[in-house]
């Protein structure tokens, strides 16, 4: 099994006539991802390299079916695409767009929640289930099928966790990229409950950052709940108080989204907290009984 997505997923993507809703869209059917509809106001009625594309998503949800929207328009479209695929029903969204305004962030959360459907992102690279289907913009050749849960804050360092697991030979359930913003649609801690209710998983990666609480709210949530077990990274851990370190939410202010915190969070939940990722890489082979050499 897997979270979120699987072989049967029936994407459409909207902003698929530009340069990267093109060129992600012919990399999701290479991986084997079932791309029914595009989506492009004004642009209804043509195709690209065989996916039809429709003027609105009600339109093309009606038309092909699809249960699951990526999201590749500009950021000043951003907000207004998540809202319209959630009034088209559409139940899981997946914003790849970078640079949506956090007032139109907080409004398409409102939004999304009220409709009732799930939101990743935005500013993520979405999401793997491995062999199966991939929504998004992660590499296509680095996944291998296994039982390893990924969730992380960071898309760079999804690749490279992804990769360290398969080199070692161990695979991934599913890896799931959730965004960096300061306000995404699906939490550690969401992501932590799909994981420990889907029986392929054994164990999960989890992958934090400076900033924010979230990672504390995931280690409380891994405190009150008998799950699968949870291995933990914190990136920026050298970042010095009021600088920005890539994501608009890695930045420490006044002492709150310090890395030392969340790793005390973690360690008192007892997720083991490593401090590289081939760390983590032994960790999970570790766990699992997996010897071969990286």
């Amino acid at each position: 099994m897997s979270i979120l997505i699987d072989e049967n997923t029936r994407v459409l993507v909207q902003g698929i006539t530009g340069r990267e809703g093109s060129f992600h869209t012919q990399q999701m059917r290479a991986y084997g991802t079932k791309v029914v509809a595009g989506v492009r106001p004004g642009k209804g009625g043509t195709d690209v390299d065989g996916v039809p594309v429709f003027d609105t998503v009600a339109r093309a949800v009606e038309a092909t079916g699809a249960n699951c929207s990526v999201i590749y328009v500009p950021g000043p479209g951003g907000a207004d695409s998540i809202m319209e695929a959630a009034a088209a029903g559409v139940p899981l969204i997946v914003c790849i767009t970078e640079g949506i305004p956090i007032h139109d962030e907080t409004r398409a959360y409102e939004y999304v929640r009220r409709h009732e459907v799930r939101l990743v992102g935005p500013n993520c690279p979405g999401l793997v289930s491995s062999g199966k289907c991939k929504v998004g913009i992660m590499p296509n050749q680095l996944f291998m099928e296994g039982n390893v849960g990924v969730v992380s804050r960071s898309g760079t360092l999804t690749y490279e966790m992804v990769n360290e697991l398969t080199q070692r030979g161990i695979g991934q359930s599913t890896t799931i990229g959730i965004g960096g913003d300061p306000v995404i649609g699906t939490s550690f801690t969401d992501a932590l409950r799909l994981f420990d209710e889907d029986p392929q998983t054994e164990i999960v990666v989890l992958i934090g950052e400076i900033g924010g609480t979230d990672e504390e709210e995931a280690a409380a949530y891994i405190s009150s709940r008998r799950g699968k077990p949870v291995i933990a990274f914190i990136s920026g851990r050298s970042a010095p108080p009021g600088k920005r370190m890539g994501h608009a939410g890695a930045i420490i202010t006044g002492g709150v989204g310090g890395p030392e915190h969340k790793v005390q969070a973690f360690e008192a939940a007892g997720v083991p907290v490593a401090s590289t990722l081939q760390e983590i890489g032994q960790m999970v082979a570790d766990r699992l009984g997996v010897h071969a050499p990286a």
